[in-house]
């Protein structure tokens, strides 16, 4: 039995990770979804969710636990296991990666966006006046976030719970990873070949950043834990 521990990224919720955590119940786990700081019911004001709140969160959900930990982050919440990691390496098992961001020391995900050209969520992600939060059309959701899930009538009951005010500080954080701890954790990264968030391109790119020890490639979009769920769960088991 091991202990995941799953963590949601941008605009996201626990939840997202519903059949995820089942599945890998059934299989004699102990599983933890998270809603950090602002999203799900963890309620909280734009200017207290920052990257070191959602660290905080992770890192206190880890330390009630008697045994390590594997962390799962998708999307935005690589960077958040990564800066985990780099506190309590101890407590780390592994990290997998799900079509998310690895940094390298001193890069921030906002930067991985600007460069990425063939991303298709900054453009289509529509600002506050002071910056301070960010939030997504119905379409883009649909067409970006989404945009491999085939059940039209899911897609339809889960779209306007991405439609919320996302605070911009975690994006503008930069990671602060080292050798000594950070880049001692075991690695595992699961690309989406058709993801229109990070784009293959990006994913490929932040490989170089960091030795990894296996790279799994799905046919999903950005979201296979909601298009995909049973061939994540497949992939990330196989993960020992």
């Amino acid at each position: 039995m091991k202990n995941y521990l799953l963590i949601h990224g941008a605009w996201g919720a626990a939840w997202e990770f519903n059949t995820v955590a089942k599945l890998l119940s059934d299989q004699g786990h102990n599983v933890i979804a998270l809603d950090l700081p602002g999203h799900g019911d963890n309620i909280a004001d734009i200017a207290d969710v920052t990257m070191s709140s959602y660290v905080e969160t992770v890192v206190d959900a880890i330390n009630i636990l008697d045994d390590k930990v594997v962390l799962v982050g998708h999307s935005l919440a690589g960077a958040i296991i990564s800066q985990v990691a780099e506190i309590i390496p101890e407590k780390i098992d592994k990290l997998i990666y799900v079509a998310a961001m690895l940094l390298k020391n001193n890069e921030s995900p906002i930067s991985v966006m600007q460069n990425d050209p063939q991303g298709e969520l900054l453009p289509n992600t529509v600002f506050s006046e002071d910056g301070s939060y960010a939030t997504l059309s119905e379409e883009t959701v649909r067409n970006v976030f989404l945009n491999d899930v085939k059940d039209k009538a899911y897609l339809d009951s889960i779209v306007h719970k991405f439609l919320f005010k996302q605070a911009t500080e975690p994006f503008m954080s930069v990671a602060q990873l080292s050798e000594e701890s950070f880049g001692n954790v075991a690695k595992y990264y699961i690309k989406a070949s058709i993801d229109k968030v990070i784009s293959p391109a990006a994913q490929e790119k932040m490989l170089s950043n960091w030795p990894v020890n296996k790279v799994v490639t799905l046919a999903s979009g950005h979201f296979p834990l909601t298009s995909i769920p049973e061939k994540l769960v497949e992939e990330i088991l196989t993960i020992n």
